[in-house]
């Protein structure tokens, strides 16, 4: 078991990079991925555990917070977590708060990556992306050098129950966006998009990808196809992609990557 244990749920890859970031500061992690079920649940015998995470329409991607409850921690060890968000912070810090107790936690903007909904440049405050990136990196600075010293946060996250609210309607917009979804000319059936989904829902079928309608909107498969070929509905044709250029599609399909 490792020292550190850190619970990431990422769609672009700014998450995972973050985490790998702070890992790499406080040696001997486990970083484990929460797109699907964790592959471990029992963080008793850490002495740190982590949580870093993405706002999703005001809320917790995904299944995260059902994720969360599964995990045992130690009643002794430190817990922290990091939310990334676009414009506002929602109510998931709030969320894992409940859950789990938190000791210490933290906030970062980063550029949307919902871009069916908004740009990514309509991050707040406006910034270039290699300035998010910038700023991902000295977070990752400030927050492993709290956690190293277990610095213990003044104040509890806000519940933001306005945000609660609009969790709830938009995590149920996601299956009928999946009647959107539609591939260009350029896709070339490499399979990437059914490679990364998190809940199997994508097929190919004459070497085209094909959309179920379990999706939990954290659009992977947008982001990484190398043809930039899936789109939802006209809007993400005009937009640009942005994954972290640090993260390969390929690692967001890992369980668990440990850093020493």
């Amino acid at each position: 078991m490792s020292e550190n244990i850190i619970y990431c749920y990422s769609g672009s890859g700014h998450c995972l990079n973050m985490a790998k970031s702070i890992a790499s500061r406080l040696g001997d992690t486990d970083i484990v991925l929460m797109r699907s079920f964790p592959e471990k649940t029992d963080a008793t015998e850490a002495k740190r555990v982590g949580f870093i995470f993405p706002c999703y329409g005001g809320g917790l991607p995904g299944h995260v917070e059902e994720y969360v409850k599964a995990i045992k921690i130690a009643p002794g060890a430190y817990k922290f977590a990091v939310e990334q968000f676009a414009g506002y912070m929602g109510c998931g810090l709030h969320k894992i708060d409940e859950i789990v107790g938190l000791d210490y936690w933290n906030l970062i903007s980063n550029h949307s990556t919902c871009i069916w909904l908004m740009p990514h440049t309509l991050s707040l405050p406006p910034t270039t992306k290699e300035e998010a990136q910038a700023r991902i990196d000295r977070k990752a600075m400030e927050v492993a050098a709290a956690v190293k010293a277990g610095k213990r946060s003044e104040k509890k996250p806000p519940e933001k129950k306005l945000f609660a609210l609009e969790d709830s309607v938009f995590s149920r917009m996601h299956p009928k966006r999946v009647k959107k979804f539609w591939v260009k000319d350029s896709c070339i059936g490499c399979g990437t998009c059914v490679r990364i989904c998190p809940q199997g829902n994508i097929t190919l079928q004459d070497k085209r990808p094909t959309f179920g309608t379990d999706c939990i909107g954290c659009l992977s498969c947008v982001q990484f196809c190398p043809k930039e070929a899936i789109n939802v509905g006209k809007t993400t044709e005009k937009r640009e992609r942005f994954p972290n250029p640090s993260v390969k599609a390929m690692d967001l399909t890992k369980k668990i990557i440990h850093i020493d």
